[in-house]
């Protein structure tokens, strides 16, 4: 890792960036942007850390440290005393994330209490229960409700616990002590055999709460192990070439080191970053490029490690080992970029910040108060518990994942799914999208043109030698061959060449060079923005297949769309200038970039936000992953591939674009019913409160107003479904 002389920390102290160490920890509590702001607060103050980025879709921290200062067994302690159980990330692919479950089975446990205890309260209404049997019936309500707070109420207990022995506090403290408070209150009623109980304001207030809790971890709950996920497309091992004997060894890619020689055969990955010393290839460089054409590849060429060999046999001398491949800083970019992208603060965040303080005074005034006005114990506590749920927050909690839900179903049903529900609040701020071009404005493979005007008897020889060959470019001539003229046998005793093309009979098909095709024939069958593929027989004129990667059939439709709409829009391409500038001048992009590496992407993506602009990328490569983390939005297509669909927030279905145009007019719709539901949510605040300190609403009362208010922030979240009208083409 390459370091400056001096680097600031977090707490403004200087620290010898030359012996920096880096450690990234994997933070199992980390729930929300609070535990995000406790954690880097917490290893700011701690001595001997000069950075500290907590990433909160992957629960993970990275962390530079003075080793001469501290250790990473100090840094794992610093969080511990902060409340927050962190381990060494060892590097696990897919690991599994347990809130989503357990906030299942709790929400389930608080459903069937509530409404057990709801139908015992209904027979007392009712007069089936006489009065002498209602001291039975409290017992009763008791047996459901104590196990069902018990278990129902952990994620809070804990988390409360967590942040009290941490000496703060946070949303879940108050929440907790209104829940033990309403359940500990009962039972003593219930032992006395008082005529009031408030089980059901407990377990409502818990199934409550759980919904919101579990809706959030569920649209955000997709967002897992991105960069790791990156680095399985990594070669797991090498052939090493012995510098004395010329013997090849396996060996594993952590083994090969900077200067070793490495032996590539045909159709294997690139093992490491390096410059070729023997042979010539082509290689697929879809990884680095986002471009499905394979890349010729040659004496004192680079290749980058997880790209594939489709030619001959190389032999490569390794520029860089395992973990500083070029592999590696993309998905280091990867999760740089969406830690960033985490430090999005919303609008409930902000508003749980002062919620737990505001909470306990008010509940510390009321019983204060009652005490001095003259009221006894019992009648203070019960006001003051009946202030604590009446201000619990249901609604808050509910007002942004009842609509991200709601939002992210609509969208489905328009093929698109929404992996992050946080993200739709971006997507209602983009004032530019940023289009990939492979896989993203075009198809993404190749396809023959002008084959309609080809004799079909060379049409079907040239297929016949095709079918033999794995190349991109041979598969696209089969599908055209087999879409004109049905299908297509192979080539007698045809033989591929690898890195060449495929030999048969004497017939030829591959490159220029192997069909030896003149120069002067090359330059007049070439036009910029196609791939071509020669075709050679003995006694005849060589013909040119000529290849286009298609464009979207509805992308200028929706580029002309988004414009009309005040949107700018901008092209970033791995590809070549040629085809960029074809494809640009097509869609009518004036703002068009080729021959981009990830890092590239990065940087003009970080100078737009400079400018102030709010960015969604749409793209499909693995080059792009990236360029999608590091976005303000991003959107795929779900023939992307599997790194790109994971760094996107959405992913979008089926041949056409329309869903970018359709997914920023639910995002704006979709954070009007945030601001509606926040405003409903104030209201109800306003009047229950000070009803509530005034003495006028019981426990249940409460429970009463705070699920009714949880029910009207979800019916308003239910309009999204509704409106506005959705996207379906030009002038619209």
């Amino acid at each position: 890792m390459d370091h400056t002389a001096a680097a600031s920390g977090i707490d403004g102290a200087v620290f010898d960036a030359t012996i920096l160490d880096e450690a990234v920890l994997a933070v199992s509590n980390m729930h929300c942007g609070g535990c995000v702001r406790g954690i880097e607060r917490a290893l700011a103050d701690t001595l001997g850390i000069a950075s500290a980025k907590a990433n909160l879709s992957t629960k993970r921290v990275r962390v530079q440290f003075d080793p001469h200062a501290i250790d990473i067994g100090g840094v794992v302690e610093a969080l511990g005393a902060a409340g927050f159980k962190a381990a060494r990330f060892d590097g696990t692919l897919g690991a599994a994330d347990e809130d989503e479950p357990q906030l299942l089975r709790c929400l389930v446990a608080a459903g069937v209490a509530a409404a057990g205890i709801m139908g015992l309260m209904a027979l007392g209404w009712a007069g089936v229960v006489s009065a002498a049997d209602a001291g039975l019936v409290h017992w009763m309500m008791a047996a459901i409700a104590l196990p069902a707070v018990g278990y129902a109420g952990r994620p809070f207990y804990r988390s409360a616990w967590g942040s009290l022995r941490a000496r703060r506090v946070n949303m879940d403290v108050p929440i907790s002590l209104a829940v033990l408070l309403a359940t500990g209150m009962s039972l003593w009623q219930t032992t006395v055999g008082a005529g009031e109980v408030y089980f059901d304001a407990a377990a409502s207030l818990l199934f409550f709460l759980l919904i919101g809790r579990f809706l959030d971890a569920r649209v955000r709950g997709k967002a897992r192990e991105a960069a790791g996920d990156l680095l399985a497309f990594a070669a797991t091992e090498a052939t090493l070439v012995e510098p004395q004997t010329g013997a090849h060894q396996r060996v594993a890619v952590s083994e090969v080191g900077v200067g070793d020689r490495l032996f590539v055969a045909s159709g294997d990955k690139i093992p490491a970053d390096g410059v070729i010393e023997i042979g010539a290839t082509e290689i697929d460089t879809s990884l680095i490029t986002g471009e499905s054409v394979p890349q010729k590849a040659g004496l004192g060429d680079t290749v980058y490690a997880g790209c594939i060999n489709l030619g001959q046999a190389i032999e490569l001398r390794a520029l860089a080992m395992a973990d500083d491949s070029l592999l590696a800083d993309i998905a280091a970019l990867m999760e740089n970029a969406d830690q960033g992208r985490d430090k999005f603060v919303r609008l409930a965040d902000r508003a749980a910040k002062i919620y737990a303080p505001l909470v306990h005074g008010l509940g510390a005034l009321t019983f204060v108060g009652w005490m001095l006005a003259g009221a006894g114990f019992e009648q203070a506590l019960i006001t003051a518990i009946a202030v604590l749920i009446i201000t619990c927050p249901c609604a808050l909690g509910l007002a942004v994942p009842a609509v991200q839900v709601v939002a992210a179903g609509r969208l489905f049903r328009k093929g698109v799914l929404v992996k992050t529900g946080a993200a739709l609040e971006r997507f209602a701020e983009i004032d530019r999208v940023v289009f990939d071009k492979t896989g993203t404005l075009t198809l993404g493979t190749p396809s023959l043109v002008e084959g309609a005007s080809l004799d079909p008897a060379v049409l079907r020889r040239a297929a016949s030698l095709a079918l033999v060959s794995r190349h991109p470019l041979s598969r696209a001539l089969v599908a055209a061959g087999t879409a004109q003229l049905g299908p297509i046998a192979a080539a007698g005793e045809a033989e591929e060449i690898p890195g060449s093309g495929v030999l048969a009979d004497g017939s030829r098909l591959g490159s220029a060079e192997w069909c030896g095709i003149d120069e002067d024939r090359q330059t007049a069958a070439s036009i910029g923005d196609t791939s071509v593929v020669w075709f050679a027989e003995p006694g005849a004129m060589p013909v040119a297949f000529r290849f286009r990667d298609a464009l979207r059939a509805d992308a200028a439709t929706v580029i002309r769309d988004l414009r009309g709409a005040g949107t700018a829009v901008t092209m970033l391409s791995g590809d070549r200038a040629a085809p960029v500038a074809a494809a640009a001048k097509a869609l009518g992009i004036a703002d068009a970039h080729a021959s981009l590496s990830p890092k590239d992407k990065i940087e003009h993506l970080e100078r737009l936000a400079a400018a102030g602009e709010k960015v969604l990328m749409v793209g499909d490569g693995l080059n792009d992953a990236p360029a999608l983390a590091a976005a303000h939005a991003s959107l795929s297509p779900s023939s992307a591939a599997d790194i790109s669909q994971n760094a996107a927030d959405m992913v979008f279905q089926g041949l056409g674009l329309g869903a970018v145009p359709e997914v920023l007019q639910v995002a704006k719709a979709a954070r009007r019913r945030v601001l509606e539901n926040f405003a409903m949510a104030g209201i109800y605040n306003a009047v229950t409160i000070p009803l509530a300190m005034a003495g006028y609403v019981t426990p249940m009362l409460a429970a009463v107003a705070m699920s009714t208010s949880s029910i009207l922030v979800t019916v308003n979240a239910l309009r999204l479904r509704s409106s506005p009208k959705p996207w379906s083409g030009a002038g619209e």
